[in-house]
């Protein structure tokens, strides 16, 4: 086992490994934020300004990685309209060799003494019954705020990739790569499809230095007037013939114009010329956010597994 304040390049290509080979056996165990594309993701994009906030912990077999933990403390973000989110909980996210079962305790013990005093948020998988257990048993429950339509989990959605669709986009607009339109291109997408976001070009340059990252599986939809209207990142894991989409965005002033699913049907193409014969997406599954779900679903994808919301008070310590 082994500590540091961030999760370092190396790091991320084990827990990536660890992601392919539970992919490859177990895929209805791979936990929120540990699929191949969204470690990917996620490490670009937390390694601005407080990666220190966000220490981890590796578990090893025989040289093997075998669990991590990886937890977000308290921080500040800046997003892009100029207005502060202040994070006052700690949320981790993990993944743990269903070989290895009974490293999910220890996990659990490292998040509860490198997050003590505060309010704690996990997201195990729903399939995950034995580590469900676990974490009620280290008082782990239910999030009330997860409970009603407007709640924040997330549901994994697949299809394979036979019988794709020809993508249509209205008259003006065009398919465009980020390596063909440029970093600046590719970051005012993101940020106006999730305005206010906290997005920034340091933060795409920590993404495009994972080596997951590819420039022609980066995917945007331009505009006649040169706005990029639509975006997607698409992470092709060799291993397992599947690439997912993540993130997906549309700029608010192009919704409902057919965008979204064409851009996700010019990229299925992309993706099995590419060597994939599977995709994956999430979306919040809550009822009060039908218009992704229905986008997907629109595309063929159906829903796989969900993520269980679960908290621990700060006071429980």
């Amino acid at each position: 086992m082994t500590n540091s304040a961030r999760v370092t390049a190396a790091d991320l290509q084990l827990m990536q490994g660890l992601a392919q080979r539970v992919t490859a056996t177990r895929p209805e165990l791979v936990n929120s934020d540990a699929s191949y594309g969204e470690l990917a993701w996620n490490w670009g994009t937390w390694q601005v300004g407080d990666g220190a906030g966000r220490p981890r912990r590796l578990w090893f077999s025989g040289g093997e990685l075998v669990a991590w933990g990886w937890a977000v403390l308290p921080h500040r973000a800046t997003r892009s309209d100029g207005s502060v989110k202040d994070v006052t909980g700690a949320y981790l996210a993990y993944q743990v060799h269903p070989d290895h079962t009974g490293l999910v305790d220890e996990v659990i013990d490292w998040y509860d003494a490198t997050a003590a005093g505060l309010e704690r948020t996990v997201l195990p998988g729903a399939a995950d019954e034995f580590a469900l257990e676990r974490w009620a048993a280290h008082g782990y429950g239910t999030d009330p705020a997860s409970l009603g339509d407007t709640g924040t989990w997330t549901q994994l959605n697949e299809r394979d990739l036979t019988d794709v669709e020809q993508p249509a986009l209205p008259d003006g607009f065009r398919f465009r790569t980020a390596d063909e339109a440029g970093p600046e291109a590719a970051v005012r997408a993101h940020v106006d499809a999730w305005a206010p976001s906290t997005y920034t070009a340091e933060a795409y340059e920590g993404v495009r230095r994972t080596a997951a990252y590819r420039g022609d599986l980066h995917l945007l939809v331009e505009a006649p007037d040169g706005t990029m209207a639509s975006s997607a990142i698409m992470w092709l894991d060799e291993a397992n013939r599947t690439v997912e989409f993540e993130p997906v965005g549309t700029h608010p002033d192009y919704l409902r114009r057919g965008l979204g699913t064409a851009m996700l049907l010019h990229g299925m193409h992309l993706a099995r010329a590419a060597g994939a014969t599977h995709a994956t997406v999430v979306c919040l599954g809550a009822p009060g956010y039908p218009r992704a779900r229905g986008l997907y679903y629109g595309v063929g994808f159906r829903l796989f597994t969900r993520e269980v919301p679960l908290i621990k008070a700060g006071t429980a310590d």
